[in-house]
Order: C-alpha cells, then sequence, then structure tokens
C-alpha cells in the first residue's frame, strides 16, 4: 500500500535480505512503512537481534555517514550489521527497552528528547498572539511608544497611567501609602480619576483596577524630553507596562513586552520552559500538565436518581440510618418540599446543588435532649466534604473516595495540558500541542 513516504525514500515497504546478525539465519523480510509492527517469538528467537541489531543500526550507521568527514573523526565509525541489502529506510530512533517511566506526563517526543527541540524552536520562532481577541501581540522600545504618542496626540491632552493592579481583590491601603510617599498625588481607581485621600481604601471583596497618574500632559513635539521622562517613568512604575487616556476618556495600552493591543494583557518573553507541561513555567495551572482532571460529579454522587435519600440515593452515605447528616438534609430539604422519601429525580435543581454543595445558611435541627430548642449547624454539602477529605484524610479514606470520582479532559486546555498563553504561540498557524500530536489547526 502507497503511502506518504514513498515519495522520501523511493519505497513504500522497508525490505530485509540477507539479515545474519547473531542468530538471524539469513532472514528476508518485507515491513510495510506507516504502519505499527510487532516482532514476536520466543526468547533467543531474533526479535532484538532484527529491530535493533539490524534495523536500527543500520539506520544510525547512514544517518552518521551524512555528516563531514571531519564531524565523522569526533564520532568515530559505526560497523555494517551483518546484513545484504536494506532497501526503504528512514533515519531511526529508538527507546532503551529498559527505560521505565512512571511520569504520567512522558510522551514519546519528551522520552526521546524530540520535544525539546520543539520547545526551544516555539521559544525562539513562535509568534505571540492574544487569548483574547486573537490578536497579534507587539512589543515596542521607549522611542516608537514616544513616536506613536507624539503621532497620534498631537496637540491633545494625555494623561500618562502606570498600572500597578489589574483585576484583583483587596483594600489597597498601604498601596496608597507607598505611591504618596513616591510623591504621586493623584491616582484612577477602576477608571475613575481621584486624588489620594488619608486613609484611603477600597471595597476587599470587589474586583479593582489601579493606575499612577504619572503626568497630565498636552502633547507636542517642542515637549519630547518632558515626554520621555514621564513614559520612562511610567514604564518603570509599570513594570514594562503603561497607558495613556485621551481628552475621549479612551484608553490605550503599551508595552516594552509581548502585549495585545486591544485588550492590554501582555505574555513574558518566552523560553524553552514556558513549552513544557513537566514545568510549572508551562503547565495547564488546572491539571498541572496530566491533561485529564479528576472530578466528583453530580452523577457519582448520585448515580441512581430513581432512589430516595432514605433508600440509598446519596451514594457515599448509603441508605437511612441515625446519623447527623440525615437530620440536617431531612431540615435542608423542607423548603423545596420534598424530603428523605422523595426520589432523587423529583427534586428541584436548586435542592440538588445546595445538597451537593452545601449553603452558608445555618441548618436548625431539632434538639432531641433539650426539647423545644434548635442546633443551628453548618451544611458543607456532600461534594466539598469528600473534597477535604480528599487532601486531608488518611489514605484509607482517600482510597474510598476514588470510587466517587470520574476522569475527564481538563476543561481550561482541553487536554493540551499547556497553560492559554504557551498554546498561543504559532508557528504556520499551529502551536506546540498540534505539531506534537498533528492535530488540525
Amino acid at each position: 500500500m502507497a503511502n506518504n513516504n514513498s515519495d522520501i525514500t523511493g519505497f513504500d515497504h522497508i525490505e530485509i535480505l540477507g539479515a545474519r546478525e547473531h542468530n538471524l539465519k539469513n532472514i528476508d523480510l518485507t515491513i510495510p512503512r506507516n504502519q505499527l509492527v510487532v516482532f514476536t517469538g520466543i526468547s533467543g528467537s531474533g526479535k532484538s537481534s532484527l529491530a535493533f541489531d539490524t534495523l536500527y543500526a543500520e539506520g544510525q550507521r547512514r544517518y552518521m555517514e551524512s555528516f563531514s568527514a571531519y564531524a565523522r573523526s569526533f564520532m568515530g565509525n559505526m560497523e555494517r550489521p551483518d546484513v545484504d541489502k536494506i532497501n526503504g529506510l528512514s533515519p531511526v530512533i529508538s527507546i532503551e527497552q529498559k527505560t521505565t517511566s512512571k511520569n504520567p506526563r512522558s510522551t514519546v517526543g519528551t522520552v526521546t528528547e524530540i520535544y525539546d527541540f520543539m520547545r526551544l524552536l516555539y521559544a525562539r520562532a513562535g509568534e505571540a498572539f492574544s487569548y483574547v481577541t486573537g490578536e497579534r501581540m507587539i512589543k515596542q522600545s521607549i522611542d516608537q511608544i514616544i513616536d506613536v504618542i507624539l503621532q497620534d496626540y498631537q496637540n491633545q491632552k494625555l494623561i500618562l497611567l502606570a498600572p500597578v493592579v489589574k483585576g484583583r481583590k483587596g483594600h489597597y491601603r498601604e498601596l496608597f501609602v507607598q505611591i504618596e510617599k513616591l510623591g504621586y498625588t493623584k491616582v484612577r481607581v477602576d477608571g475613575v480619576v481621584m486624588d489620594i485621600q488619608p486613609k484611603m481604601q477600597l471595597d476587599r471583596f470587589k474586583i479593582h483596577d489601579i493606575e499612577i497618574v504619572i503626568d497630565r500632559i498636552v502633547v507636542k513635539t517642542e515637549d519630547r524630553f518632558r515626554l520621555s521622562q514621564s513614559v520612562q517613568t511610567a514604564l518603570n512604575q509599570g513594570k514594562g507596562i503603561m497607558m495613556t487616556r485621551d481628552e475621549k476618556n479612551e484608553v490605550r495600552n503599551f508595552s516594552k513586552y509581548l502585549m495585545d493591543p486591544v485588550s492590554g494583557i501582555s505574555y513574558d518573553e518566552p523560553s524553552p520552559n514556558n513549552f513544557s507541561f513537566n514545568s510549572p513555567y508551562g503547565w495547564c495551572p488546572t491539571c498541572q500538565g496530566l491533561g485529564k482532571v479528576e472530578e466528583i460529579t453530580e452523577d457519582s454522587i448520585l448515580p441512581d436518581k430513581t432512589l430516595s435519600i432514605e433508600k440509598g440515593a446519596i451514594a457515599p452515605i448509603g441508605e437511612y440510618r441515625d446519623m447527623w447528616i440525615f437530620k440536617q438534609l431531612e431540615v435542608l430539604l423542607k423548603p423545596y418540599k420534598v424530603n428523605l422519601k422523595t426520589p432523587i429525580e423529583k427534586f428541584p435543581a436548586e435542592a440538588i446543588d445546595v445538597m451537593l454543595h452545601g449553603t452558608d445558611e445555618p441548618v436548625a435541627v431539632p434538639s432531641k435532649k433539650y426539647e423545644g430548642t434548635d442546633w443551628n449547624t453548618k451544611y458543607e454539602g456532600i461534594v466539598t466534604f469528600l473534597k477535604r477529605q480528599q487532601e486531608t484524610g488518611s489514605e484509607k479514606i482517600q482510597d474510598w473516595i476514588k470510587d466517587f470520582m470520574v476522569v475527564n479532559t481538563c476543561p481550561d486546555c482541553k487536554g493540551l495540558r499547556l497553560k492559554k498563553e504557551s498554546l498561543h504561540f504559532l508557528i504556520d498557524n499551529k502551536n506546540i500541542a498540534q505539531l506534537e500530536h498533528g492535530l488540525p489547526i
């Protein structure tokens, strides 16, 4: 059967003629290319002699002969295996038979170290694109930033901003004190320019964006020196990133590093580690480079929704017993007009969610000992309880919890194992994962 490699080698098959290495007895063999071929046989039948001492040895020898005589003088010569002729042989890779790796992230690419060269290739030649807008990431020198400002904002009033907080919660009282000590009197908080006040702080539970107002300037060519000083200061305070706000309140982002000119997000300068799923610098933070996550799902907790809680619908706790959790559930479900005898399939979605994930509202369980009084307790939920036990429980408990876990493809990296920034470096419109696995664009 013809294949894609026939035009490279001139052969559709690998032909071995007269193989006599070790205990091979003048073997002739034809092996199809681009297919998985397995050699089987009893010990001593010549499997390794054919695969390693004949095929691999000849492929390696031919590769070495492609080097110059000067290079071969350092590497030495390799003996030709005892075989009459081999046709259709490509460059070869051999993985050591005794190599055993228990690393779940290992692939043929990492074991053979080919993936190391791919990581280096993408770090040096990959083009960065924004994971927000898809725009090509750009980087600008200080002079380029100044030239753009002078060209686009001539004779306009402009505010130069240095971002110090982007999309994070906190009150930032100490930050405002530090900014004031640096000599700045104004900040832009969540889009509003304001003076720094004594004991100034924000709502700690809300997400904030904070920028230092570095300068307020009318852009003129003759004031290039002042503009350059302010731009340099803004980039220093913003750690390589700065923003401008014009008279129409339109904000524009600039960066010395890789930056999306539309959304303002930036990437670090790429290094080979950024493309490694064995490194925290490159792996997907959700699955840590495994491509899969173990999850406790509704279906694994409630495998048979025709059952009631009393009959054992909640798999981890089984059928009804005189236990505290059943008393909590009885009280918890009353507002939803269901009880322990109601089949789960008749539960409203809100009741199932509260039952599995808990609630911050106290659950008042009637006391048997003190009639007329309630015990206000916190109900954390079945899933929350199992996750906590998974982290802190004994080895026996963790083995028990595995019965309720399902392995799914990582929802963030879609099984590609790298963080989103790394997957948006492209060569010929392909990221490193598409190149490694031969995935379509």
